[in-house]
């Protein structure tokens, strides 16, 4: 299974790309109050399970993330590891076997990236600052986003996985 795919290129891929990143800065920024800080639930992050529905959701999280970023308060760091903890959490999550596997890699990689960057920004401890990130991420993962790929699912058909 390839990570990329010549077909991203696309218009249709790329119209599908940037939507998905817009949302998921709208959603960012329309939640922002629980959206920053160590203890987050960025609603957005239901959308981190796109990848395993569809190649084109990997650059379009990133490039929303990184918009998101640049709006949030916590500067280049944030831009940079938080965009990059994105992008490398929607390349697992696209090779997932299944949908619930698909939900695990936003939430360890962010409990990780987001936790250790965030625990050093803010000078508090990482294992606390680590697992409220993960608690969140895990709240909008399993909770929001599996249940939006089921409905993706539903009334899209199952051919939407491009597998």
């Amino acid at each position: 299974m390839k990570v990329w795919d010549k077909d991203l290129f696309k218009t249709k891929s790329l119209v599908k790309a940037a939507l998905i990143g817009s949302v998921y800065c709208v959603l960012v920024v329309i939640f922002a109050p629980i959206s920053y800080g160590p203890v987050q639930i960025r609603i957005a992050e239901s959308l981190t399970l796109l990848p395993y529905l569809w190649i084109e959701a990997v650059p379009g999280l990133f490039i929303g993330c990184l918009l998101a970023n640049m709006i949030g308060g916590f500067g280049i760091i944030d831009v940079v590891f938080g965009s990059i903890a994105t992008l490398l959490a929607a390349v697992i999550t696209r090779k997932m076997p299944n949908l619930f596997l698909a939900a695990v890699p936003p939430v360890i990689v962010n409990m990780v990236i987001v936790g250790a960057y965030l625990s050093l920004l803010l000078d508090l401890p990482f294992i606390p600052t680590s697992l409220y990130i993960a608690v969140g991420q895990a709240g909008a993962c399993f909770g929001l986003g599996i249940p939006l790929i089921w409905l993706i699912q539903k009334h899209l058909g199952k051919k939407t996985t491009g597998r």
